[in-house]
């Protein structure tokens, strides 16, 4: 008789377990064993069972588990700014709206809206998550690793006040050393940290706000630390077009005249492109992160003009964001269904982003996008155990014929019914298992009346109806 193998976690009897593995397998009546953190065995339940003994076992009949899903672009701290900025446009938005709430944000604040970012995200299956930066990554840190969430770190740069697009709030921009210095110490303070949930990289959050000198440090710490290096780039014609009268070219060019565009960069949005700036984005392949949501709710036009699709087929990676609450939702799973089915209308060709394309944006190309891919994004062995059970035995999951076509055009990723981390239980029966979500909400109500406080709510939020 063989000897029975000892796993920390056995997950068994899955109705349908999606790997994203290099062979895309799909495994009815599952198992899968977790040791130490990470994937020890993958097949039929029964083999495993056979296999494994485990410290903990959980029923997994009645689910579809996936990769944990992996937003690559999230702003955190938005999370309370859900009603202030409802039919703007892309300045009227920035400048009008989010950056008067950021620049009214505390560290109190900022933390509460990231713990209620976390609650929502675990809650939809994410995982991991691409932090672009705001101005208390602290707070950021102790919120999302207290909820047991993996991240991408990074802190909020600017170093120029005016530009062709709008002035910022004086409390948002600092020198151009400041920024460099603040990045560093983010390096030197969290590299390596959490057991590894937490990873670093470098942010300029705007281009036409950004000097060259500023880009160019910072790519130098993102290659001396090895991590990524991230930006909001092309986003709607507003950017590009102040890009062409700022500096005299379109922001992919500027980033290849700098030379700082490679694999290693995460560009956020990246629809307004220019064919030229199509062929250098094939040359380089930085990371494209396509935020169906935010283009649709604010008009952007990323998908009407985007060539998400095109790229793909170029070989550049390209993956999936929320961007943030104010456009709604924070649910990846909804951005899915946004984007494969955006742009089969728009282009009226339903052959266009099929599931199994969307839900790798979502999983194996999320992972590629965070510089994570050797650790998750699929249910491989070897990898680190992050996985979605998802709740089958609801209405938008039956009938159950194709498990990716149900999860990106029928379910929402309210669903999802246990999450874990790294083989930690973050997610159990759709609630919380470190953070009391009940004060989660609490607090957020309470961050969200003092900012508003702060505000003048006339200007960013214009009720059409009255209020008695």
């Amino acid at each position: 008789m063989s000897a029975v193998n000892e796993a920390d976690l056995l997950v068994t009897r899955i109705d349908w377990l999606v790997t994203v593995d290099a062979g895309r397998r799909v495994i009815r009546d599952a198992g899968l064993a977790v040791k130490d953190g990470r994937f020890a065995a993958i097949g039929k339940s029964a083999a495993i069972e056979a296999a494994w003994r485990g410290a903990r076992v959980v029923e997994g009949r009645g689910t579809v588990a996936t990769p944990g899903l992996v937003d690559n672009h999230l702003h955190s701290s938005f999370q309370l700014a859900r009603g202030l900025a409802d039919e703007s446009n892309a300045q009227a938005f920035l400048f009008e709206h989010m950056y008067p709430y950021e620049a009214a944000m505390g560290e109190e604040d900022c933390a509460a809206a990231a713990s209620l970012a976390a609650l929502e995200m675990l809650r939809h299956g994410v995982t991991c998550y691409i932090e672009p930066g705001n101005y208390h990554p602290d707070a950021t840190v102790r919120t999302m690793m207290a909820a047991g969430m993996r991240m991408v770190l990074a802190v909020s740069c600017f170093d120029r006040g005016k530009s062709v697009t709008g002035i910022l709030p004086g409390s948002m921009v600092e020198d151009t050393a400041r920024c460099v210095a603040k990045t560093e110490a983010l390096f030197g303070r969290y590299a390596g940290t959490h057991a590894g949930r937490l990873t670093v990289s470098a942010s300029f959050r705007g281009m036409n706000n950004t000097s060259d000198e500023l880009i160019l440090a910072l790519k130098e710490i993102a290659v001396r630390h090895r991590a990524i290096l991230q930006t909001h780039a092309c986003y709607s014609y507003f950017t590009h077009d102040a890009s062409l009268v700022q500096c005299g070219k379109p922001e992919i060019e500027r980033l290849e005249s700098l030379g700082v565009l490679d694999e290693h960069m995460l560009l956020l949005h990246g629809g307004w492109l220019e064919p030229r700036e199509i062929a250098l984005i094939a040359k380089r392949r930085p990371t494209i992160v396509c935020c169906p949501s935010s283009s649709i709710h604010n008009g952007y036009g990323n998908l009407a003009v985007g060539r998400h699709p095109e790229l793909m087929a170029l070989g550049v990676n390209v993956s999936l964001g929320t961007d943030h609450a104010s456009s709604g939702t924070v649910d990846l799973v909804q951005e899915m269904r946004y984007c494969a089915c955006g742009y089969k209308e728009i282009r009226l060709n339903p052959r266009l982003m099929p599931p199994e394309q969307v839900l790798e944006m979502a999983t194996v190309n999320g992972a590629r996008g965070a510089g994570l891919a050797d650790r998750i994004g699929s249910i491989e062995t070897g990898r680190e155990a992050d996985f979605v059970l998802f709740d089958a035995a609801t209405p938008e999951w039956q009938p159950l014929h194709n498990p990716v076509s149900n999860l990106v055009y029928s379910a929402t990723g309210n669903t999802a019914k246990h999450v874990f981390v790294a083989g930690e239980q973050v997610l159990s029966e759709g609630r919380l298992v470190r953070v009391d979500q009940d004060e989660v909400l609490r607090v957020a109500a309470a961050a969200a009346a003092r900012i508003a406080g702060r505000l003048d709510m006339k200007q960013v939020m214009k009720l059409a109806w009255p209020v008695t």
